[in-house]
């Protein structure tokens, strides 16, 4: 049993590579390409007498964009819907593949530079200390409550999200969230002391400002706001800590979210955690 020559330049004309030159050249694997002949997605061109793949250029082209419309995120069905669409020609193909690569470049960029912010915050180590925690929130303050909460919600999304957020805030963002919340607090209170109705304008736009207080840190939809407010009247230190600014207005809060909720498309009493 003989075989051709094996070829190492890419093919010219009707110089064709054998699937172990077609493979060295591009740099996928036999396994590959042929898996790909399997699945009609890169037949070749040719066969040798003995039967052994031939690779002709226009077939090397054809790897080349599958493989570029593979690092986009492309399935190989979809690939071979695209490469088989008898409406696009080969330059179309090759601007089509343009657009989406300079696309994915441009996110990559931007996921380096997002990727230097955080890297650049945990230098200069921007999270608080358990003392800067306890002169900014108080003597109140429990370090306690961070690890807590991590224990409860330390697998979701949202805790990842305000891991972000939060290691890029400096000691003077704190106190300026600090004082924004004590102020909010306080306007909340005062709405509850007065007998402003949930469902009104002026609890609709208090409870949309508790819900944006809280979407600094991760994105809170409405949704996700009416449980939370349902938390503090079912969690005893929540409630203790409304109470203290106003009795019952752990309760108020929960019905200005639920009510603000209802305004935003959401049914308080179906509320689910997304």
């Amino acid at each position: 049993m003989t075989r051709g020559p094996e070829v190492t330049e890419e093919p010219t004309g009707d110089e064709l590579l054998t699937v172990g030159a077609a493979s060295s050249l591009i740099g996928v694997s036999v396994r590959t390409l042929h898996h790909w002949d399997h699945v009609g997605l890169v037949s070749p061109s040719g066969r040798t007498s003995t039967g052994y793949r031939l690779y002709s250029a226009d077939d090397v082209a054809r790897i080349h964009r599958v493989l570029v419309y593979r690092e986009l995120g492309f399935s190989l069905a979809e690939v071979g819907e695209i490469l088989d669409d008898p409406s696009v020609k080969g330059p179309t193909h090759l601007e089509r593949q343009r657009e989406l690569l300079a696309e994915r470049i441009d996110h990559l960029q931007q996921m380096v530079c997002a990727v230097d912010h955080m890297m650049e915050a945990q230098a200069m180590n921007k999270k608080l200390t358990p003392q800067e925690q306890s002169e900014i929130f108080g003597q109140d303050w429990n370090p306690e409550y961070q690890r807590e909460a991590e224990e409860r919600w330390g697998d979701t999304d949202q805790w990842e999200q305000s891991q972000r957020r939060a290691a890029t805030m400096s000691k003077e963002d704190w106190r300026r969230i600090k004082a924004d919340g004590d102020r909010l607090n306080q306007e909340l209170a005062q709405a509850a002391r007065d007998g402003v109705e949930p469902g009104t304008d002026q609890a609709n736009q208090l409870a949309e400002r508790h819900r944006e207080s809280i979407a600094r840190f991760y994105d809170c939809t409405h949704s996700m706001h009416v449980l939370l407010a349902g938390m503090y009247t079912q969690d005893p230190r929540f409630t203790e800590y409304y109470e203290t600014l106003e009795p019952g207005l752990a309760d108020w809060l929960y019905r200005a979210a639920a009510e603000n909720a209802r305004v935003h498309g959401v049914n308080p009493d179906t509320a689910t955690w997304e």
